[in-house]
């Protein structure tokens, strides 16, 4: 009789439990909402109010010309709100629902469909790209580089670079106009590789299968270099799904997750809300960017054919929340499973470069994002397990698995500084948690 009532107890256990876990899973994967109060999720109004003080007066004393700032708490927007211009010129009001060049925080959402197709099948992670892009059989090394006619010898690489390579930048590759070494950035200037992002009349494909005849800056899986290894990825994608890297995003992530905002092109409907990238000039005042290497104009004007992996997309604050709201959820959004919760943590949670990173022991990198470690906990920077990344034009993301909070904070400056945006807003949202 005793064990029957122990078995008893231990099957609504595991029923309850497994229900329960059922019951968070439903509630977290529902679209993004507004909380029905700040203290529902944990959160206090009072120190709420402490943001938009802190986020006024970077505006205020010049630090930023405008910015979009989001923070949710259990899956439930706590925080939204806009500040300053979209156009310091004309005045114009930011609001949020402002759309944003995100440039390297297209990664991620690259990273992440390539843990889609991951997960159909289609390849192993220690598969040499070679495998489905040919150009890149017998990678070489850079060996020496003549500065006055940019003439170069190389010599065979010792591996060759996988798609673990490039996920998280060890595959030896550069990054042209960004790269720190000038070496690449003159080669990679005179073989025409598009970096970043072109109004020109220019597909991936084409620009991948050049850069694939350069050599690399050491042997895959030796050093953590910054690199180009999304853009191969998106093109990739294309190869490994059959579809065009910009329909499969939109097909499989964009359009379920309710993304309707996140674009390589903005439709001409849209193009009013995207918000002009900003520097500084001599009277201290804000001004739109020049045309540099790239066209600013770059998501709504030009050829429309360039899909970068690494540096492409444009969204909202909201949009690029709620997909981190669905890794956060362990997959799943809108009661539909993207990635398997081990997957997910593949993806986000795993030290995928041991000690290259170069961190100091206080964060490390997944297969997509920069992740906080237990040192970096202990000396204040978050959450161990929180990953981020960011842009170049000054966009911010973190999400933080313990707390279930995720933080976005898109601003539009280059060659400028922001009074350390971030960081504050950051530091106010932790005291803000009241549970």
């Amino acid at each position: 009789m005793k064990k029957l009532i122990i078995t008893a107890f231990v099957g609504l256990f595991l029923f309850t439990a497994k229900a329960q876990t059922q019951l968070t899973s439903s509630v977290s994967s529902k679209p993004l909402t507004v909380a029905s109060s700040p203290e529902s999720v944990g959160i206090s109004s009072e120190r709420l109010k402490r943001i938009d003080n802190v986020l006024n007066q970077l505006v205020e004393q010049n630090k930023l010309p405008g910015m979009v700032a989001l923070f949710t708490k259990n899956g439930q927007i706590v925080y939204q709100k806009a500040f300053g211009y979209s156009d310091f010129q004309t005045k114009k009001p930011m609001k949020t629902d402002d759309i944003f060049r995100i440039a390297s925080m297209t990664k991620a959402i690259t990273s992440t469909a390539v843990m889609m197709l991951y997960e159909e099948g289609k390849f192993s992670l220690d598969d040499p790209i070679s495998k489905f892009i040919p150009e890149f059989k017998n990678p070489r090394v850079m060996k020496s580089f003549r500065f006055a006619d940019t003439t170069y010898t190389s010599e065979p690489a010792k591996s060759e670079i996988t798609i673990r390579h490039l996920l998280t930048h060890t595959s030896g590759l550069g990054y042209g106009v960004i790269d720190g070494d000038e070496s690449f950035k003159a080669m990679y200037k005179k073989a025409g590789i598009v970096d970043l992002f072109t109004t020109n009349p220019v597909k991936i494909g084409d620009n991948i299968k050049k850069l694939a005849k350069l050599p690399l800056h050491h042997n895959p899986g030796e050093k953590f270099t910054y690199s180009e290894g999304l853009d191969v990825l998106g093109y990739f994608i294309e190869i490994v799904s059959g579809k065009p890297f910009d329909e499969y995003l939109k097909q499989h992530l964009f359009e379920p997750l309710g993304m309707q905002d996140t674009y390589f092109y903005l439709p001409d409907s849209k193009k009013d809300r995207l918000v002009y990238i900003h520097k500084p000039d001599s009277a201290k005042t804000w001004v739109r960017y020049p045309v540099t290497f790239y066209d600013p104009n770059y998501p709504i004007s030009g050829a429309k054919t360039f899909f970068s992996g690494g540096a492409g997309l444009s969204s909202t604050a909201k949009d690029y929340a709620t997909f981190l709201q669905m890794l956060l959820n362990g997959g799943t959004m809108n009661g539909k499973r993207f990635l398997s919760r081990t997957t997910v943590d593949l993806l986000t949670a795993t030290n995928q470069t041991g000690e290259l990173y170069g961190s100091k022991g206080e964060s490390f990198f997944s297969l997509g994002f920069s992740v906080i470690s237990q040192i970096g906990q202990m000396k204040g920077n978050g959450s161990a397990g929180r990953f981020n990344w960011g842009g170049y034009f000054n966009t911010n993301y973190w999400a933080d698995p313990k707390e279930k909070i995720i933080m976005v904070l898109m601003k539009q400056t280059q060659a400028a500084p922001d009074g350390g945006s971030e960081a504050l807003f950051t530091r106010m949202i932790y005291q803000s948690i009241d549970d």
